[in-house]
């Protein structure tokens, strides 16, 4: 960058002196079109907020297809269902159920908001009663031990049937969050063999196993009941990694990307932004938001600025859309902007 004029001529501050001026040379846009709201759905049942996360709930179908509506005349651009079933069993078959919790809800969302896209979670860890993202089986040890574990490959058939599952009830997008290896292409034929053809595939590609995701685990009830996930979502540490995750899932039909959590990973949504250049999302995570919350409790932030200042930066570093618990209110805070 050549620039020959200097101080005093050349003053950056001149272009921030109103908020009309610096909204005119403002260069990363943030919009409630821009913005996806998970949602938790319960099987019945009356609304349960969340104690680790205040302000979110979890909702029965009837009030997720209100909510549904609520968020789409404020703009906000989808929702990303998660259900929390009655019954689970070790192989989550209620995840794929034509009466499932997410797929009824689909139908009512589907109903009561036509102008929302209805994105679907593609996993088995809220269903199971291990709480695991997959199907497990024993795996030997030496010295004649055995421990359970959770089986790749037989579980891309159960990730398929779910997808399907969902894309019947009218799921817009179905989104396999499950990091198991092939998820994405097994999903893709599954679909396309059962006539779902147009429905899209946004995967969960690099999804980094955080600390933050704490609170979600309480939302969904999904807390594993032995070990951890590490052995299947990503090492904090690897950037290159992700990289090849996502050229992966490229490669096996996934029509928009994922990297999760945020703030923590904007290095690596900016790398891949810009070494693919594909439709990319980032979820601010339950641990993200908790923080948040907690500060702003205790008046150490302002909640309103601490909130657009993330989504801004999460925008700035490539996010084609932002998956965030504070959806709602940061459509009603950017209305309200916008009004000002």
């Amino acid at each position: 960058m050549n620039l020959k004029a200097a101080f005093p001529q050349q003053r950056l501050r001149r272009l921030r002196r109103t908020p009309a001026l610096r909204r005119l040379v403002r260069q990363t846009a943030l919009e409630p079109g821009h913005l996806v709201a998970p949602l938790f759905v319960i099987e019945e049942g009356r609304r349960r907020e969340v104690a680790s996360m205040p302000g979110v709930f979890r909702l029965p179908v009837s009030e997720a297809a209100q909510e549904a509506r609520a968020l789409s005349r404020l703009g906000v651009g989808g929702v990303l269902l998660f259900g929390i079933p009655k019954r689970k069993d070790e192989r989550g078959s209620r995840a794929s159920a034509a009466d499932g919790v997410v797929q009824k809800t689909v139908r009512a969302v589907k109903k009561a908001a036509p102008k929302l896209a209805v994105i679907t979670d593609v996993c088995l860890c809220e269903y199971t009663t291990h709480g695991h993202c997959g199907i497990l089986r024993r795996s030997q040890e030496s010295g004649g031990r055995s421990r359970e574990v959770v089986d790749n490959d037989a579980s891309l058939p159960a990730l398929g049937r779910i997808a399907v599952s969902q894309a019947r009830a009218g799921a817009d997008v179905v989104a396999p969050s499950a990091m198991m290896d092939g998820q994405v292409e097994a999903i893709r034929r599954a679909l396309d063999d059962a006539g779902f053809r147009d429905t899209a595939i946004l995967s969960y590609s690099a999804k980094f196993a955080s600390a933050l995701y704490g609170p979600f685990r309480d939302a969904a009830e999904s807390s594993p009941r032995f070990g951890d996930r590490r052995g299947y979502q990503m090492d904090p540490a690897n950037s290159e990694e992700a990289l090849r995750e996502v050229a992966l899932d490229i490669r096996e039909g996934a029509d928009l990307v994922m990297v999760k959590p945020a703030l923590g990973y904007l290095d690596v949504l900016a790398r891949v932004k810009e070494t693919f250049h594909w439709p990319t999302a980032v979820y601010q995570v339950s641990g993200e938001y908790a923080l948040i919350k907690a500060a702003a409790a205790r008046g150490w932030v302002d909640e309103r600025r601490a909130v657009l200042e993330a989504a801004v930066s999460m925008r700035r570093a490539g996010a084609d859309l932002i998956i965030t618990y504070y959806a709602k209110q940061l459509a009603q805070w950017l209305l309200k902007t916008k009004e000002e």
